[in-house]
């Protein structure tokens, strides 16, 4: 699958999107390692800690269909209604979540304007907190 494909992917789940109280509506496609594609959206709550985001939607959204392996994620966001002005990357609960299954070499896709970006989640997420800590196996 093309990048392109997997942030079209990404814009449709955006459509699906639940944002009533910011009216920021953010789209992932989770490519998995068998090339089957898992979508998200972000889900907002009136307590805003209960919110979300389309990438941990599309994390779980795979692994209650029994995935663990992953490529990666393209993820778009911006106003209900309007295109991306923006690059828009995961927040840090999200580089995180993503690092439960995904390694360094993972790549995350962003684009705004026609434009993509890839970044590994090394480049996102430098240092971050693994299994392999927990097991004394990490060396950073």
């Amino acid at each position: 699958m093309t990048d392109s494909e997997l942030i079209r992917q990404a814009e449709a789940a955006r459509a699906n999107a639940y944002s009533p109280y910011s009216g920021y509506t953010v789209g992932a496609a989770l490519l998995c390692a068998d090339g089957t594609v898992a979508l998200g959206c972000n889900v907002e709550n009136a307590s805003y800690g209960a919110t979300i985001c389309a990438e941990r939607v599309a994390v779980t959204r795979a692994v209650a269909e029994g995935k663990r392996e992953f490529s990666a994620i393209a993820v778009v966001g911006g106003k209900r209604g309007e295109p991306a002005e923006t690059f828009f990357s995961p927040c840090g609960i999200c580089r995180q979540f993503l690092r439960e299954f995904c390694g360094d070499d993972f790549r995350v896709l962003v684009a705004c304007k026609g434009e993509i970006r890839a970044y590994t989640l090394r480049e996102l997420l430098p240092s971050g907190f693994s299994a392999d800590a927990m097991r004394g196996d990490s060396h950073d």
